[in-house]
């Protein structure tokens, strides 16, 4: 059953995608299955989510058509991967992670949505894939969650193909009592690792996560955040805290990915295994971040007041860019906003696109 704030999330979306804006959408998400969910290096292809945000935030037919072809040419989008075999429920987890079977998921997953429907299809295999939700760097979660927000069943079916085939576990849960319900003092733990100090740094963020997960002292990480009734509150905090601060490129995935997962937990029958693994993954980003704090409360309350313009200027100015990123994080940032309320993200995604100068005056201070 969809909660009623997801489901209010649709009609947002469906409501700025109607008629005339939703038919020229459909038009060029029907190519989006032409290409892999990757291209070359492990990249992720951001285009069937992005245009999607594109859309929803004012993108013309003209802009939506522009925006691709300069993806594709500056990324040299990849063709689906060869079919290899043939992948069923028996054989399903033997080959999770293999980046060279995600075709061989999708036709599986093809028949598990025309089986099962949408929504029985995310409830019967999100339990199954949530302690890899790490898989490409949350990327996977982001297209299940742009899936949700267009009940489309091509993009579930891909989707769930993808987080499959770049299926990520990091270190699993033992069930340990938590630590603390605050997931911005998780962050100050991990930072207080010693080991996590000479953590090679790697270009790629699911390199990082998964160098991190090996690590012994980063194994019980996993249990350290209580979730209650506000856990999804708690992580768009912190996650916005963080990103506001430091404009920084993973902080930026974990304010898009407390969207990702406020949208896809409802879908899910065990909603906390998704929330707790996506906070290890995040967590797991700590020495690519190099130990950023996140402000204390006073600070925050400082930049609400500052003065910051309105979403139809930043949303204006992200639909001009080519930068895949200033598109996702002001979408995110927008619609959380209009759940939480909280004016730092419009002042976060202002800044991102240039619009406020730095309000952190003397930076950040390591952890």
């Amino acid at each position: 059953m969809i909660c009623l704030r997801v489901w209010g999330d649709f009609l947002m979306l469906t409501s700025v995608l109607a008629d005339s804006t939703e038919s020229r959408l459909t038009a060029i998400m029907d190519e989006m299955p032409l290409y892999r969910s990757e291209f070359t290096g492990t990249f992720a292809n951001h285009a069937p989510m992005v245009l999607v945000a594109l859309a929803a935030m004012g993108g013309s037919k003209a802009r939506l058509r522009d925006f691709f072809d300069r993806y594709n040419a500056d990324h040299a989008l990849l063709p689906p991967t060869e079919h290899v075999g043939l992948i069923t429920h028996e054989n399903l987890d033997e080959f999770l992670g293999e980046r060279e079977r995600e075709s061989d998921y999708a036709r599986f997953f093809e028949g598990e949505v025309d089986r099962l429907g949408i929504e029985g299809a995310l409830a019967a295999y999100l339990p199954r894939f949530s302690d890899g939700v790490a898989a490409s760097a949350l990327h996977g979660l982001m297209r299940a969650a742009y899936a949700v927000l267009r009940a489309d069943r091509t993009e579930t079916v891909h989707a769930l193909a993808y987080w499959a085939a770049t299926y990520l576990p990091l270190a699993p849960s033992k069930g340990a009592a938590p630590v603390t319900d605050d997931p911005a003092e998780v962050l100050k733990r991990v930072a207080a690792l010693p080991a996590l100090r000479s953590q090679p740094i790697q270009e790629m963020l699911w390199h990082n996560m998964l160098a991190v997960s090996q690590e012994p002292s980063f194994a019980p990480v996993v249990d350290w955040l209580a979730l209650g009734p506000d856990a999804d509150a708690r992580l768009a905090s912190a996650s916005l805290a963080l990103f506001t601060a430091t404009q920084d490129f993973c902080a930026l995935h974990a304010l898009t990915g407390a969207h990702w997962v406020r949208i896809v937990a409802p879908y899910t029958p065990q909603p906390d295994l998704l929330r707790r693994h996506f906070w290890q993954a995040v967590a797991a980003l700590m020495p690519k971040m190099e130990f950023p704090a996140v402000p204390p409360a006073e600070t925050l309350e400082e930049w609400r007041r500052l003065p910051m313009p309105d979403w139809p200027e930043i949303t204006a100015a992200a639909c001009q860019s080519y930068d895949e990123h200033d598109i996702s994080v002001v979408f995110s940032a927008r619609e959380q906003h209009s759940v939480y309320g909280d004016p730092l993200h419009k002042l976060a995604a202002a800044r991102r696109m240039g619009l406020v100068a730095d309000y952190t005056v003397h930076g950040m201070a390591p952890a």
